[in-house]
């Protein structure tokens, strides 16, 4: 399976989705999109048979505002079909509702208060070393959440109880709702204060490269002792000139001429890859 063309074709879902819904978070909906693909399609040991059985690894949603994303993988997995969830997003008493519902199969926990999806997960990397199994945990995290104290809390917590089957991504693409992270509350040098909280930092340059967070994921899976955060260094609204990199696509319903121009983008980009 070529996992680079499956992104954009699921991009086309998640804009599909919040047209449809009109609401949404598009801009980390597109920046996040490798990072889930790789996981659920190559990384995690995770399928509609195994999730029910609880013997599977774990995946939390902490950025819950990029649920949409979420949406359109584990309809890719099986889990439910697109087009009921394209039909039904953000509408009066659907179950897709706009951040994470564990009512729904393939999803854990309901998530969107950022901050609270690391410290859950060092409770479930937890819970799997004392039940002696070998899956592991992964988290989704958003730039703009790493100003959220109880992340530090659980960052001190991971190294602590050396949870080396614990992985966090940082979706590192610097905006947030209210302009750049570095203007709103600065964070660099990520990797510096990660490290120093004891955690195993992979550094992915291209945060949107299948084969970069692949190599990333297996060294993470490789290292012994300590928690592993990958800082993937994504674009936000990757996929169309449109929305990349505009802070003003963090929450925004396409137009019609937007739309049509975003679909023509991420098609060909489809074909490219």
């Amino acid at each position: 399976m070529n996992l680079a063309k499956l992104a954009y074709k699921l991009r086309r879902d998640v804009v599909d989705m919040i047209v449809s819904g009109k609401g949404g978070h598009i801009g980390g909906d597109m920046s996040v999109m490798e990072v889930l693909v790789t996981l659920y399609f190559k990384e995690m040991n995770v399928t509609v048979e195994n999730f029910a059985t609880g013997n599977h690894d774990h995946f939390v949603m902490s950025k819950g505002h990029s649920v949409e994303t979420l949406y359109a993988v584990l309809a890719e997995k099986g889990f439910f079909p697109i087009q009921e969830v394209i039909e039904k997003f953000s509408k009066f008493g659907s179950p897709f509702i706009g951040h994470p519902n564990n009512k729904l199969p393939g999803i854990e926990m309901n998530s969107g208060a950022l901050g609270h999806g690391l410290p859950v997960a060092v409770g479930m990397a937890l819970a799997e070393r004392m039940n002696g199994t070998a899956n592991r945990v992964y988290v989704v995290m958003g730039d703009g959440e790493q100003a959220e104290g109880s992340v530090w809390e659980g960052a001190m917590a991971g190294a602590n109880y050396k949870l080396d089957n614990l992985c966090a991504v940082l979706d590192r693409n610097r905006l947030q709702i209210s302009g750049t992270t570095e203007e709103v509350m600065a964070l660099d040098n990520l990797k510096a204060k990660w490290s120093s909280f004891g955690w195993h930092v992979v550094d992915v340059k291209d945060g949107n490269s299948v084969e970069e967070l692949s190599k990333a994921f297996e060294e993470a899976r490789n290292t012994k002792g300590q928690p592993t955060l990958v800082l993937a260094n994504t674009v936000k609204g990757k996929g169309s000139p449109v929305m990349e990199n505009k802070a003003g696509w963090h929450h925004h319903v396409p137009n019609a001429e937007e739309y049509a121009q975003i679909m023509a983008d991420l098609k060909a980009r489809e074909e490219e890859a």
